[in-house]
This record gives structure tokens, C-alpha cells and sequence, in this order.
């Protein structure tokens, strides 16, 4: 494997001293880059993913352009998924649909036992060419969680309410439980090859379980995600495990007793709030990113976000969400150089 140059990322998601706070940025890879956008033009998204040298191209590129302390392994959360014998597509202007949506038990019967050598050789492919030949920043792995995982494979594609995942969890327990059985022990054995082919730590992703309620979190989410981080904690005990999910600050006190290591805050709670609710970890997040199209106000939000950051160890710079297409690539730059800058008078004991 490549030195690592840089693992200022690693050390803060341990809650070991930094010099300054390490910043990244979710979907930094693609989207607003116009490298990414003019390989679009000739390439579908499976096809980058399916292409390591392709791939590695477009993970690497945000870490040579903002200064970033770690990549993000560029790639879809519904890319295991076919493995299992669901038929997705990433249709343009919609997001992934599914034709053969999951009505019942037989068709939950009926996924495939996932096997990442097999059915996703191309993702291992891409991540030991970064981390053996490319990078000198920390590699991040990721995957979709269960809830967001099932609410694309019932619903069919997205959905604003997730009125039918709601209804099949509510009034079909045994089968929401055996779907969700199926999909941590995919989510986990993913993860894990993930970090066998060279990624330094890992993001378990649920976009839309801040639809629930802590009550239904506790009751039909939380043991597969337990299960997930406690056979990835039994296998790579030292690799970091970030739990990030979106509208998800109700949850904060559900990840207290999971072995996760860092749990990411988007933009609807301070930092300094998320710490009394998150217990001992590692906090990630957690600007808007709306205020990306706004430099002063977001230069502003940044500081004090860093105010809050910088009182204890373990904290990691990102937004709430996800970099969205009309961000310019400058303001991520600046934002990433600001960051650093200003994160290191704080942590001397410099002016607030």
C-alpha cells in the first residue's frame, strides 16, 4: 500500500490530536467538476464505475484539486445490489429505478447471496489501484444502509414519503426483519472487502431514515445496523466506521451503544449540541451545502462551525449533505484552504 502522506482524517475520526481540522467533502467526487461533467458526455455512471482506471481518475481528482484529506471512493450505493439479483438503472433526471420492486416474502426469498469477489471485482479493482499506486490521503469506503437500501428496492425508485416502505415494515415485520437480515449481511461483507482491497475507513450511508421515528429506528433499523458495525469491528477493529445519515439528528442518541467510531451532523444541529447527544465520538459535518453558492455567508458559517469543532478532539469538516452540481469548484478549493487555515489558529489557542 501507499504511505499515507496525509492521515490527518484517521486521527481525528480516533480523537487523537491534529494540528488542523481534516476536511472533506460527500460527493466531492463528480457532479460539480467539469472533468467529471465532459466524461459524463461519453460514459454512463456504471460504465465510470466499471472502468478502475476510470474510476480511480474521478476519486482522485477532488484530493489534487481542493486539497482535501481524504477521497471518497467515487461509486452508487445501489452498485451491490445486482449482485443480489435486483435489476437497477440510473436513469437520468430520476435517480435509480427498479423494475422488479419487492411486493412480498418470495421476493425477498428470492436475493442472491452477495459475493463482492464475484459480482463487484471492478470496485476491489479500483480501490487497490488508489491505495497501492495513487493516493496519499486516506481512502473512504462506503456503502448504502439497509433502510435506504429497502426503500429504493419497495418503492421502486424514489420517493418523497416512503409511504410504501412504511406500510411493508409496519405490516410486514417478519419480512421487513428477514430484508433487513439480507441486506446487513451484504452491507457488511462489502464493507469489509472494501477494506481488504485498501480503504482506510468506511461510511455506512442512510439517506432517508430521518423519515422515522427514534421509536421505529430502535425498533426495525437499529439491530441491522448494530450487526453491520459489529462484524465489520470483529474483522478490522482498527479501521474507523462513520455513521452518516441526512435530517437523522433525532437518532444521534440511537448511535451512542454502537461501536461506530465517528457519527456525521448535518446542518439542523450545532456541533456543540450534536456532542451532548452523541456521546463519545468523533462528529462529522456538518455546513449546509446551500451556502456553497453564498462565499461570505458560508466563509462565515464555516468559522463558526470551527469555533464549536476545535473545543474537543475528534472532529472532522464536511457538509450536512452532499456537493450538489452548481457548486463551483473554486468555492470548494477556498473553503477547503480556509479550513485548514483557520482551524490551526484555533487549535494554538489563537483568537476566536
Amino acid at each position: 500500500m501507499k504511505r499515507l502522506e496525509n492521515d490527518l482524517f484517521l486521527r481525528a475520526a480516533r480523537k487523537e490530536a491534529v494540528e488542523q481540522i481534516p476536511v472533506w467533502y460527500m460527493r466531492q467526487a463528480g457532479r460539480s467538476q467539469p472533468e467529471y461533467r465532459k466524461l459524463k458526455e461519453k460514459y454512463s455512471l456504471f460504465e465510470i464505475t466499471h472502468q478502475p482506471e476510470l474510476c480511480a481518475y474521478v476519486t482522485r481528482l477532488p484530493v489534487e484539486q481542493y486539497g482535501v484529506d481524504a477521497a471518497i471512493l467515487y461509486k452508487d450505493i445501489m452498485t451491490p445490489l445486482p449482485g443480489m439479483g435486483v435489476d437497477v438503472e440510473i436513469k437520468s433526471g430520476i435517480g435509480p429505478v427498479i423494475e422488479n420492486p419487492i411486493r412480498d416474502g418470495k421476493d425477498i426469498e428470492k436475493l442472491a447471496l452477495f459475493q463482492a469477489d464475484s459480482h463487484v471485482p471492478y470496485v476491489l479493482d479500483t480501490i487497490k489501484l488508489l491505495t497501492q499506486e495513487q493516493l496519499t490521503v486516506p481512502l473512504i469506503g462506503f456503502a448504502g444502509a439497509p433502510f435506504t437500501l429497502a426503500s429504493y428496492m419497495i418503492e421502486g425508485g424514489p420517493s418523497k414519503s416512503y409511504h410504501q416502505t412504511k406500510a411493508f415494515m409496519y405490516t410486514k415485520e417478519a419480512e421487513w426483519h428477514m430484508l433487513m437480515q439480507k441486506l446487513a449481511v451484504m452491507t457488511a461483507d462489502y464493507l469489509l472487502a472494501q477494506i481488504k482491497a485498501g480503504a482506510s475507513a468506511v461510511q455506512i450511508f442512510d439517506s432517508w431514515v430521518g423519515s422515522l421515528s427514534a421509536a421505529d429506528y430502535r425498533t426495525y433499523i437499529k439491530p441491522a445496523i448494530t450487526q453491520i458495525v459489529t462484524t465489520i469491528k470483529q474483522h478490522s477493529p482498527a479501521t474507523p466506521v462513520i455513521m452518516q445519515a441526512v435530517g437523522a439528528t433525532h437518532l444521534l442518541g440511537e448511535w451512542q451503544d454502537i461501536d461506530v467510531d465517528v457519527v456525521g451532523v448535518d446542518w439542523r444541529m450545532s456541533i456543540k449540541e450534536a456532542r451532548t447527544h452523541a456521546g463519545n465520538k468523533a462528529l462529522q459535518g456538518n455546513l449546509d451545502p446551500a451556502l456553497l453558492l453564498a462565499r461570505d455567508k458560508c466563509l462565515t458559517q464555516a468559522n463558526q462551525i470551527l469555533q464549536e469543532g476545535t473545543q474537543e478532539p475528534g472532529f472532522i469538516f464536511n457538509l450536512g449533505h452532499g456537493v450538489f452540481p452548481e457548486v463551483p469548484p473554486a468555492m470548494l478549493k477556498e473553503l477547503t484552504t480556509f479550513v485548514h487555515d483557520r482551524s490551526a489558529i484555533l487549535l494554538r489557542g489563537g483568537e476566536k
